[in-house]
């Protein structure tokens, strides 16, 4: 019998993880950060932060290196179905916002010094029309999986993308990420109407009903979230036998999301730090994960995002994210308000006193922390 499509790609693309959590390295990591000056525990979450970037990294004085904020873009057949408050054309819109450095996740990149590479994956555009051949834009990648100017398929008529198609972003993201310096990856991305592929993976990959997946997205009234749910479980419905991770990609899509596949496990096996934004990112980490469970490990999530499903998402993942702000922008925007965290936690793990460097009894300091 010859393998499924799926069983094909995870024989090719799913790299073998090995586990971070080395107890010796680990046990050190911990007793450097609670013999910093400071009572037990008492920089909370920083301190959980600081000792899961030092065992990604493998150091005791963890450095954050040329972060590299990458935005995955794509356009979606399903659209045609009114999914969304916005008409696809936005799509190309919003990465030419990008490149112009005139979008919030451009003046985010900017303010904390992260380089920002926007991947067309697939936009209903050709973003070099009119340039020579050969000739790049600067901070765009254009890797589009169907070729021309073309999205994925209407997913209630048709599977999003082939098999094929779906191996294709998966090595598309790998490759990109091979491609960037440094040692954190920060996951963005845009494409009109792709919180409804991430509700429907989430449905699938989760076994959770769809009403409880799908939001307002872009900014759908109630009537028209109503109208937005019916179309996914008719698309669900249709697609019932995609079960399997790499199979219910392939059938919602999109390629922004495939692609972003690839990336966190190429990021993962390079033991990058992965920071997640928002509900379309943490859509591709779930699938990441549903193929290799240790991708978790390397990755740091950002925000809990106002769309509904993410709360559900991250609760299926067993994560907590950074913050929680009400966001729903998309783009990294979140990932990128999270960095300065990381940063922080880092630096505390390096450059924080002991009580021993510092000539400070812990006993006094511990007293004087009760008081």
């Amino acid at each position: 019998m010859n393998p499924t499509p799926s069983k094909l790609l995870m024989n090719t693309l799913i790299p073998t993880l090995a586990d971070i959590r080395n107890p010796a390295f680990t046990a050190a990591l911990q007793h450097k950060i609670d013999h910093k000056t400071k009572p037990l525990g008492s920089l909370g979450r920083i301190e959980a932060l600081a000792l899961q970037i030092g065992e990604i990294l493998g150091s005791e004085s963890p450095v954050l290196v040329d972060p590299q904020m990458v935005v995955f873009a794509g356009d979606h057949g399903l659209t045609a179905r009114g999914i969304s408050a916005f008409p696809s054309d936005v799509s190309w819109q919003m990465v030419e916002n990008f490149l112009a450095g005139g979008a919030a996740v451009s003046v985010l990149a900017r303010q904390h010094g992260i380089s920002l590479t926007v991947v067309d994956c697939g936009v209903n555009h050709d973003f070099l029309a009119g340039l020579p051949a050969g000739v790049q834009r600067p901070g765009l990648l254009v890797r589009k999986v169907a070729g021309g100017e073309q999205g994925t398929k209407d997913s209630s008529v048709q599977a999003a993308m082939t098999a094929a198609q779906c191996q294709q972003a998966l090595q598309n993201g790998k490759d990109i990420v091979r491609g960037l310096p440094g040692n954190a990856l920060l996951l963005g991305e845009m494409g009109i109407g792709n919180t409804s592929p991430a509700s429907m993976l989430l449905s699938r990959l989760a076994g959770l009903d769809i009403e409880v997946c799908a939001g307002a997205g872009t900014g759908l009234d109630a009537p028209a979230v109503q109208r937005k749910t019916a179309v996914l479980r008719e698309v669900l419905a249709l697609h019932a036998q995609a079960s399997a991770p790499l199979d219910a990609l392939a059938a919602f899509g999109g390629y922004e999301i495939a692609t972003m596949v690839g990336a966190v496990l190429q990021a993962a096996q390079e033991r990058r730090v992965v920071l997640v934004d928002g509900f379309i990112a943490t859509a591709a980490v779930l699938v990441a994960h549903a193929l290799q469970p240790l991708v978790l490990q390397r990755c740091v999530f950002a925000h809990r995002s106002g769309e509904r499903g993410h709360e559900f998402m991250l609760q299926h993942l067993g994560v907590q994210a950074l913050l929680d702000l009400g966001l729903r922008l998309g783009e990294g925007s979140g990932a990128a308000l999270a960095w300065p965290l990381l940063q922080s936690a880092c630096a505390i793990l390096r450059e924080m006193a002991s009580f021993e460097s510092a000539g400070v009894s812990e006993k006094s300091a511990t007293d004087t922390a009760a008081a």
